[in-house]
């Protein structure tokens, strides 16, 4: 018999529904499984196990009398310690955070999933100020793979894409502002769509700018689904959200892919080296759309790499976080941290001005592109999870952790939706993903693939339970 802990929410959902568990059973089975995952995978920061189990009672108590709250109540959820969460401190991964004050506030996302009954269990780890594609830091240590405890989960979600993959709540919020929910999903198995920019408000805003978008981090797509229609809800704290969908992102989630116009780009035009048991995976799950009904093309979209685009816009934004900090705070940050600070320090107005023009011109040719095709087909990473503790795989001869993530940032350039769906696993017995990209604003296109691919039978199996 399935654990509650490994059920998703729609599973959740339907047995408070017909009563054969409640919110309770639910709750205290993630925390007793948290218990036992924690000390071997390090993906929580901090457990509010008394918290969770009062906020599954109250919800207990009404599914018993017939009106639940909301459309997620008495699901647990874990929130990446970048985001506000009232009761505890945020402390973003960095000693330079102090935890006094009164941490009375929600972010936008979190205060929509308060108000729709869902009960928080834990935030999770992230790297320093979620600067990095991996998830280690200097105030939490490092955060391991479900998969092979030796290896990296990715980043910077890399806690929420463990603790979901491990049963340690089925729903989690993650921020990505190069791939920080698509990396760690990929690298652990699960599932997560970084959304339009200002599809899910943002406040405080990032001081990675419009990089950094709110996103879902799942077992699947119809759990996303569900979990979008919650958290895109509006707040007047974020200037640049996007007005309410006019649709459920769960409509039309069903309707499959037959007949759409789908690019697949294997290497971004030879751009990129792709292990090959990565591209056998991604291939694979291409065929599969196409059986599905949908018409594959191979071709390339018209980007080159922006990389120094990226890393002007990104390290001017390390330089933003790190702007009040003193020269004892500044000793106390990941060194690789301190290193782009001080290269974001260096930059010109003009030069981030520069890599702007970069940006908005990616946007118009990915626009043009998403003209003639419904999406765009990638590998998520084009590698699997290495070892642990490193921004970069020893050997790779990459210095920063832009250099093997060539298919994600520039979807954060762009600004338009972008996920990742388990495809298969490598010889090691580690997770690949596919990624999903449609034009801005066509999340529940992309939704509606993911959900496609997982009713053809995507995904992976679930790791082992540390120890």
């Amino acid at each position: 018999m399935t654990e509650l802990c490994d059920l998703t929410a729609c599973q959740l959902l339907a047995g408070y529904r017909s009563g054969d568990f409640t919110p309770v059973d639910a709750a205290r089975a993630v925390l007793d499984r948290i218990e036992v995952v924690q000390p071997g995978v390090n993906a929580f920061v901090r457990v509010g196990a008394e918290e969770a189990m009062a906020q599954a009672e109250a919800s207990t108590r009404r599914w018993r009398s017939g009106g639940p709250q909301g459309l997620l109540d008495g699901v647990p959820v874990t929130v990446k310690d970048i985001l506000l969460m009232r009761g505890g401190p945020t402390y973003r991964g960095s000693k330079s955070v102090s935890g006094e004050g009164a941490w009375d506030e929600d972010a936008p996302s979190v205060a929509r999933l308060r108000e729709h009954g869902a009960v928080f269990v834990g935030k999770t780890t992230t790297p320093e100020f979620g600067w990095k594609g991996v998830t280690d830091s200097p105030r939490h240590g490092v955060t391991r793979n479900p998969y092979d405890l030796t290896r990296t989960s990715g980043g910077s979600s890399g806690g929420s894409a463990a603790a979901v993959a491990l049963g340690a709540g089925p729903l989690s919020l993650g921020t990505d502002g190069g791939g920080s929910v698509r990396i760690p999903a990929s690298f652990c198995g699960i599932f997560a769509l970084k959304p339009t920019y200002g599809r899910v408000p943002l406040y405080p805003a990032s001081a990675f700018g419009t990089l950094a978008h709110v996103g879902p981090m799942t077992r699947d797509a119809a759990d996303a689904a569900l979990m979008m229609d919650v958290i895109s809800g509006p707040d007047p704290r974020d200037w640049s959200q996007l007005a309410r969908s006019a649709v459920s992102h769960r409509d039309g989630l069903g309707d499959g892919v037959k007949g759409l116009r789908i690019a697949f780009s294997p290497t971004l035009g030879g751009q990129v080296a792709v292990r090959p048991a990565v591209a056998a995976a991604v291939r694979d799950a291409v065929g599969r759309l196409a059986e599905l009904g949908a018409y594959i093309e191979e071709t390339e979209p018209p980007l080159t790499d922006p990389v120094a685009a990226f890393h002007t816009l990104w390290f001017s934004g390390a330089a933003r976080v790190a702007e009040h900090l003193g020269r004892e705070q500044r000793a106390l940050l990941d060194p690789g941290l301190r290193e782009i600070v001080e290269e974001g320090e260096r930059y010109s107005a003009l030069d981030y001005l520069a890599a702007v023009d970069v940006r908005m011109d990616l946007g118009r040719r990915m626009g043009l592109f998403h003209e003639h095709y419904d999406l765009l087909v990638t590998p998520t990473m084009p590698i699997t999870a290495f070892g642990a503790g490193v921004e970069s795989p020893r050997g790779s001869g990459h210095r920063r952790w832009t250099g093997w993530t060539p298919f994600t940032y520039p979807f954060n350039m762009t600004q338009q939706p972008a996920a990742t769906v388990p495809c298969g696993t490598d010889e090691d017995g580690l997770p690949i993903g596919v990624q999903l990209v449609a034009a801005r604003h066509a999340d529940a296109l992309v939704l509606r693939a993911a959900h496609a691919l997982y009713e053809a039978g995507a995904g992976v199996g679930r790791p082992g339970l540390p120890g």
